[in-house]
């Protein structure tokens, strides 16, 4: 993946979770909890897209 995409991916994700946090009425913790896990998921993406782990579609959960 070219760094300018991977770059543009990151500013829209940022740029919809500012929106969210900014024009969306929700309680405190939802939003700490959406934030979370958009945090994590995008980390997660990361490790992914610079090979630190495998892909995602083999990771299982579960038997």
């Amino acid at each position: 993946m070219p760094l300018i995409q991977l770059v543009i991916i990151l500013v829209v994700v940022g740029v919809i979770l500012w929106v969210i946090n900014s024009y969306i009425p929700m309680q405190s913790t939802i939003k700490k909890i959406l934030n979370v896990v958009v945090i994590i998921t995008v980390i997660v993406w990361l490790l992914s897209v610079f090979g630190f782990i495998g892909k995602l579609s083999t990771i299982r959960v579960g038997k």
